[in-house]
């Protein structure tokens, strides 16, 4: 997902799409763990590097909100 998108969804919406991102992450390296390839490797990298983004963006807030 894009920054610009994340940006715009509310606190619950981003906390149920880190549930969805780490169900699927765990799927992805369950997969990798029993030595079956799955079918877009890349796949992995993008899920971190999105829930990564997500997690900047709740901090982002939190310190906003604490100011």
């Amino acid at each position: 997902m894009k920054i610009k998108e994340l940006r715009k969804m509310d606190k619950t919406t981003m906390n149920s799409k880190v549930e969805e991102l780490k169900k699927e992450l765990m799927k992805l390296n369950a997969q990798v763990a029993t030595g079956t390839v799955p079918e877009n490797p890349g796949k992995i990298r993008s899920i971190k590097k999105t829930f990564a983004r997500i997690n900047t963006i709740l901090n982002e807030k939190k310190e906003v909100k604490s100011k």
